[in-house]
């Protein structure tokens, strides 16, 4: 594993019963880079994440991570105890590296700024995941891992959340690995995109990717459109205070009435 690899993974094979889930899995991920993990329902993706943050152990295979690696996960869901008294505040608070100053900034940065007092019992899905997002951060981790990060936003949201992305990666200096199981406007936030159905079908920049005939059998044809909703500019030398401008993400979320 060379310097700027923060986490490699190598021979990942996992079964459940008679289910293989994963199978000659090689992976890693270097400094500052933003990688997207991309596969259908079912395709083994949460289990990779999984093994990469030390929750379970592949069958086969190892994991190599640099020594005193941070990793900020964004799960999926995440259950409250709906008896539990924590305020946003306190919970974006634990366990943190940073200052309240840094906290604000980056609840201000996801909307949340007027939601310090609210109990997290009482939050929306998509306030909680916004919540969870800033709370990772909070670790000021290497690498940051997002589960599946867009879910309850519109697409436009979805937008204006990897636009924060790469402010998130400029700013931090932290690599960030995204999950999902379409493609939207994934693909043009990307630097590597990495296609998995149980094995790596394909990967590498995004316009090769979504050209590739392994991607396309898995996503079909009528995708070529959204590259151009959002272009990754963050290697541009101009000034990217304009380029990555946004609206709070509250202004795109979906209705979370039916959220749990």
């Amino acid at each position: 594993m060379n310097s700027e690899t923060l986490i490699k993974a190598s021979g990942i094979f996992v079964q459940y019963e008679d289910n293989v889930v994963l199978h000659n899995i090689d992976f890693s991920i270097g400094q500052r880079e933003i990688v997207t993990l991309l596969g259908p329902n079912g395709s083994g993706k949460t289990t990779l994440l999984r093994i990469l943050i030390g929750a379970i152990q592949p069958d086969k295979g190892q994991i190599t991570a640099q020594d005193g690696l941070r990793i900020g996960y964004v799960p999926q869901r995440l259950g409250v105890d709906q008896r539990m008294p924590m305020t946003v505040r306190r919970y974006v608070g634990l366990g943190a590296r940073c200052n309240k100053d840094e906290q604000m900034y980056w609840l201000q940065k996801v909307g949340l700024q007027d939601a310090l007092k609210q109990q997290v019992s009482a939050l929306s899905g998509g306030q909680l995941q916004r919540v969870l997002f800033v709370q990772a951060l909070m670790a000021d981790p290497h690498i940051l891992i997002l589960d599946e990060a867009t879910q309850g936003l519109d697409q436009q949201g979805e937008a204006s959340f990897y636009k924060l992305i790469a402010e998130v990666r400029d700013e931090q200096g932290c690599a960030v690995l995204m999950v999902s199981h379409d493609l939207h406007v994934v693909m043009s936030a990307s630097d590597r995109v990495i296609c998995l159905n149980g094995h790596v079908c394909c990967e590498g920049e995004p316009t090769i990717v979504s050209a590739a005939p392994e991607y396309r059998a898995l996503f079909g044809l009528g995708t070529e459109g959204a590259l151009a909703l959002y272009r990754h500019e963050h290697d541009h030398s101009h000034d990217h205070t304009n380029e990555h401008s946004h609206e709070p993400l509250q202004n795109h979320a979906k209705n979370q009435s039916n959220d749990h």
